[in-house]
């Protein structure tokens, strides 16, 4: 035994890395065939519950096993993966991984390579949404934390720094979102102390847009009761249907009640490089704070988010701490500041940001905007298909990526046909329930998508639902 964990045999390690390279790249080129997804075998889940070894197995060992899990993903990585809101990854993106995780870099601070290439993110970013220079942003796991950072500047924002030491006390802040928006708005609310309840679901229109008459009237109610509003949530892409809110009439709102407008754009402010989804977003520019996903609708492999903050300074006051460990300096390895840990949470942080930059860099905003424009386009086709056939019913308008629509008029038909396509391996939506009824929920956020895998989703609803009655 040596003392180091550094291999005994280079040789031996090299080989193994090269093995899983090529499997990784035949499982991401072979993407298109095979089974959508398929449950992982009993025997390698057997594999996999075992004693904590004592005794390592050595690298070749390690990779064979590792190399077993690749056909067993949740699917996204394949063009009928219609779930959920996933983005379907690069090829390339192993290649910056793999860099990555040479590197091993904490991106909490210090003055190193990788922090460079996040603040040219941050700048690309800014640049995206029309930010000015004092914006300043972050890399993060997803919208979810984007979220409880954005937050939590908006909470100091109306409170007071004080409220960093002293806590929200008896303040009564109440923020507002479409019914449709994200659970992660309602999960911050609870992790920053203000309760859950305290975010107003307002009710949408026909078009699952918030209904911006109804939230002036919930905002003057809450004012005449002693409650202090303080924050508006508008929806860019929302997870049942995929609409949009009004950004620019919310960013008018927010303003003339002098109230923080945050934009929850998951999936869909990336919609900003489409030629398709650019007009719904106007007013994302004059936002206070933004929340969206690199790992969704631009395909950097999971995971990847990103927060973006109009006032850098606030957001550097809602976070900055420094204890003595951690001090400053104008050279050295502890320069380079401020420190991103300075803008968030963490301070163990890895290089996300080397797969965001190496996404833009190889694909360019302009081929990344096309793949959004195609995805909105086949949204259409599908929904064509549907209305077409006298069996299906479109159940919402499509707004962008989220077609949802049922085979006759049965909420268990409808869901068994959605079980029955996951499991059989053709195709993977998922189930909502949109004015009490249980609806096939299509996504298409993935570049591998053909009109074909449309048709063929189409012909197995009908199939299936046909068999089932």
């Amino acid at each position: 035994m040596t003392d180091t964990l550094d291999p005994e045999n280079w040789t031996d390690t090299r080989a193994a890395a090269h093995r899983m390279l090529d499997a990784a790249l035949d499982s991401i080129g072979n993407a298109t065939n095979g089974p959508v997804w398929q449950p992982l075998p009993d025997d390698l889940k057997a594999a996999l519950q075992v004693p904590l070894p004592q005794q390592g197995a050595g690298v070749t060992a390690m990779q064979a096993q590792a190399q077993t899990l690749l056909p067993y993903g949740v699917g996204n990585t394949h063009p009928r993966f219609f779930g959920w809101v996933h983005g379907a990854g690069t090829a390339s993106g192993l290649i910056a991984d793999i860099a990555a995780s040479a590197m091993n870099a904490n991106l909490g601070g210090r003055d190193h390579g990788a922090i460079y290439v996040e603040k040219q993110v941050v700048d690309w970013v800014r640049q995206m949404f029309g930010f000015a220079d004092a914006a300043s942003g972050l890399v993060v796991s997803g919208t979810s934390m984007a979220t409880v950072i954005a937050l939590k500047v908006a909470r100091e924002a109306a409170l007071g720094l004080t409220v960093r030491s002293e806590g929200v006390g008896a303040h009564r802040l109440v923020g507002y979102a479409s019914s449709q928006a994200h659970n992660c708005v309602a999960r911050a609310f609870d992790l920053l102390g203000l309760g859950a309840g305290a975010l107003r679901p307002v009710p949408v229109n026909g078009a699952y847009e918030m209904d911006l008459s109804a939230l002036a009237e919930m905002i003057a109610q809450d004012r005449a009761e002693g409650l202090q509003p303080f924050l508006v949530v508008g929806t860019a892409g929302s997870v049942n249907v995929g609409a949009f809110d009004d950004l620019k009439a919310l960013a008018d709102l927010a303003e003339k009640q002098d109230m923080w407008f945050h934009v929850d754009g998951a999936f869909g402010a990336a919609g900003v490089l489409s030629e398709t989804l650019r007009p719904r977003l106007k007013g994302i520019e004059r936002a206070d704070s933004l929340a969206f996903d690199f790992h969704k609708w631009l395909h950097v492999n999971y995971d990847a988010g990103f927060v973006l903050l109009r006032d850098g300074a606030a957001h550097l006051a809602a976070f900055s701490s420094r204890p003595d460990y951690l001090q400053a300096a104008k050279r050295g390895l502890a320069a380079g500041n401020p420190w991103p840990v300075e803008y968030g949470p963490e301070l163990s942080r890895g290089f996300r940001a080397l797969k965001i930059w190496a996404q833009l860099v190889e694909h360019g905003t302009d081929k990344l905007g096309a793949m959004i424009t195609k995805n909105c386009a086949q949204a259409r086709y599908l929904a064509r298909l549907v209305q077409d056939h006298p069996a299906l019913t479109l159940l919402a308008p499509v707004a962008s990526s989220i077609v949802c629509f049922r085979y006759g008029d049965s909420d268990a038909v409808n869901g068994e046909i959605v079980m029955q396509l996951q499991e059989s391996g053709i195709a993977a939506p998922s189930v909502t329930t949109l004015d009490g009824q249980t609806a096939i929920r299509v996504n298409i956020t993935n570049h591998r998508t053909r009109n074909s895998d449309l048709d063929l989703l189409v012909e197995e609803v009908v199939r299936l639902g046909e068999a089932l009655t």
